[in-house]
């Protein structure tokens, strides 16, 4: 039973600390709209969309006025374009995209997640023209997103498709030049991706997936953050205990909404994603928790330690208070979207290489770093395959979502506008890595993934 001091409780992080629900996403199977012909495929896609997520926005701001809660986003995310469309004959995956693009205006929401395709041991001829398309594909819509799954522990890592990837962010910056390069902050790379993600830009319906699922994604920097507050003199069992106890709380929100919303919309509850995913406001801030847990900036010595600390014990909390935690449960790390990261990186205590190390403890990756605009191909690449490796070798997720933006160089700020923030363009390490980037070929699996 729910207490009157938990409804009080709640109601305070809600009114006081920033508490939301970041996103209601809905997966949707396309598998059964495949055909041999790119037109009526396009039909198919624009009508189980439509006709499935029609109510989606509706009853999601139904819910958040009803619950006194904050919906921020309502999102799509569809079994990968490469599968649907691999039968098609001369297939058009521009026009895919823009179907997906229409569809998504239709029924309100503000991303469709995707347009991806899952690459880790090797492309089909699909998989290669979808990764091909991704530049324009990006730069003639609005609300698509795409990730590219190249790696995973089980499988290594395909550094064909890794070197190709580093081409395709630099074509897609320069296809949108004129807005910041922002068709790369809807592109992701991933090792280890899971099927159940509902953040963009990285989601997509996995194709082990009921035929419609909703999963929600909720955030609360700011209630960790306010909750430490209280405990300034802690040590760190005791600073464990706070975490584990508000990430319980913030985790039977997202259940409460996620099967309100599976209820009304008559689609299968999925999971809850009880992932600390910032935005540029103040008080919603992952930084802001590592301030108060005693580092000056983000990027201090210790700020490692901080953020595992961080993610396992919000992992830890929100398993116990729901059987269906899953997407990327964790931290998030993205540099425009955390006005604490923003200014650690503008101050220079937050690097490239130090957020790199971050990854390896928490959910994902590299995320929403803006470097300068004539940063080479085979660079990117390469923080590419070291993001990938990290994935890999740990057996969890980890992504890159990197912007070259065209024009600015390191000191620049660059403007991306709503969630997605400003950042600072960082310096990255220009040490030639040709050679190592042009060898192609596969890095082998780990000998820890042979578990069968």
């Amino acid at each position: 039973m729910v207490s009157k001091r938990e409804i009080l409780e709640t109601n305070e992080m809600i009114d006081e600390a920033l508490l939301d629900v970041r996103t209601i996403t809905m997966g949707i199977s396309l598998l059964d709209c495949a055909d041999a012909d790119c037109d009526r495929m396009n039909e198919k896609i624009y009508e189980k969309i439509v006709s499935k997520a029609k109510h989606l926005v509706r009853i999601g701001d139904e819910i958040g006025q009803e619950f006194g809660v904050s919906i921020v986003n309502k999102r799509i995310a569809i079994t990968p374009i490469s599968i649907v469309a691999a039968a098609c004959q001369n297939c058009d995956y521009i026009k895919v995209a823009k179907t997906l693009d229409r569809a998504a205006k239709a029924v309100g929401v503000n991303f469709i997640g995707g347009f991806s395709a899952l690459v880790q041991k090797g492309c089909t001829p699909s998989d290669q023209a979808l990764i091909q398309s991704l530049p324009k594909a990006l730069a003639e819509t609005e609300y698509v997103c795409s990730s590219i799954n190249v790696g995973s522990t089980k499988t290594g890592i395909d550094m064909d498709v890794v070197r190709l990837m580093g081409q395709v962010i630099k074509d897609t910056a320069e296809l949108t030049k004129d807005k910041e390069s922002i068709g790369c902050a809807k592109l992701v790379v991933f090792c280890n991706a899971v099927e159940d993600n509902p953040f963009m830009a990285g989601a997509f319906h996995g194709v082990g997936e009921k035929d419609c699922v909703i999963n929600v994604g909720v955030s609360g920097p700011g209630v960790v953050k306010r909750a430490l507050e209280k405990y300034p003199d802690a040590d760190f069992e005791q600073m464990c205990e706070v975490i584990k106890r508000v990430s319980f709380k913030i985790t039977r929100l997202g259940q409460l909404v996620a099967q309100e919303a599976a209820e009304r919309l008559q689609v299968p509850f999925g999971i809850v994603d009880l992932s600390l995913a910032p935005t540029p406001a103040i008080g919603d801030s992952i930084a802001e928790i590592f301030n108060e847990m005693g580092l000056e900036y983000a990027g201090a010595p210790g700020t490692t330690a901080a953020l595992a600390i961080l993610n396992d014990c919000v992992k830890k909390g929100g398993i116990m208070a729901s059987s269906s935690v899953g997407g990327l449960s964790g931290a998030f790390i993205p540099v425009s979207e955390d006005h604490g990261m923003i200014e650690a990186a503008r101050k220079g205590y937050l690097t490239l290489e130090k957020l790199e190390a971050m990854t390896c403890v928490c959910s994902v990756g590299l995320d929403m770093i803006a470097i300068p605009g004539d940063t080479s191909a085979n660079t990117i690449a390469g923080i590419i395959a070291d993001e990938m490796a990290i994935g890999m070798i740990n057996q969890k997720t980890t992504a890159v979502r990197i912007i070259p933006v065209v024009g600015k160089v390191v000191g620049d700020q660059a403007e991306f506008g709503g969630l997605l923030g400003y950042a600072p363009v960082m310096p990255v390490n220009t040490a030639n890595n040709d050679r190592f980037i042009n060898r192609g070929g596969r890095i082998p699996a780990p000998v820890h993934s042979f578990k069968n």
